[in-house]
């Protein structure tokens, strides 16, 4: 590669996934390093292989279930990132989903995973009749530039919300986009 010239680009595969030996040991290696690099993603460090694995046993299964759809960005047979769509919301709240655990690896970032993973789930969720999507992110490291990027909009801060992996306190900013009403028979919103 000449000097100056920049690195040709991944070829990412997104999937849903099922729950597999191999997904969850991979899901679980990915949470631990991210912890370990200070994600906030609700788990504290160090964080125990056998909770990592539990984590994501029950995620899994919800997946399984139809509750949520757990994603992951493949480069090559490679989990490089995952995201998940949260669809369970309350009775009243039908037309809404969450994001929830966005992940990369420390050596993967800054290549586009995250956005494919963030357009993949938009899709999704608008699919499924989805038109209100929420989530939230730390303010202290957390992914709000990304978010911002993929449109959506901050909606407040709420200060010490949680406590950081290595410890000490830090807030979280609760974004929101809307998504375009889908043409698939069961949409929730009216015309």
């Amino acid at each position: 590669m000449t000097a100056g010239a920049s690195p040709s680009p991944e070829t990412v595969r997104i999937e849903a996934l099922a729950d597999t030996p191999t997904i969850r040991a991979a899901l679980a290696d990915l949470l631990i390093e991210t912890v370990a690099a200070g994600g906030s993603v609700s788990f504290m460090h160090p964080l125990a292989r056998a909770d990592a694995e539990a984590f994501w046993a029950g995620s899994l299964a919800a997946a399984g279930r139809g509750e949520r759809v757990v994603f992951g960005a493949f480069v090559g047979d490679e989990l490089v990132a995952t995201l998940t769509l949260l669809l369970a919301c309350p009775p009243n709240q039908p037309h809404r989903a969450e994001l929830a655990k966005m992940m990369t690896r420390v050596s993967k970032r800054g290549r586009g995973h995250a956005m494919a993973l963030l357009r993949r789930a938009e899709a999704e969720a608008t699919s499924r009749g989805k038109t209100l999507l929420m989530l939230d992110t730390a303010s202290d490291e957390g992914a709000a530039g990304l978010y911002e990027k993929a449109g959506f909009l901050l909606g407040g801060e709420i200060p010490d919300y949680a406590l950081k992996p290595h410890g000490g306190l830090t807030g979280t900013l609760f974004y929101w986009k809307r998504l375009p009403a889908s043409a698939e028979p069961g949409s929730t919103r009216k015309a």
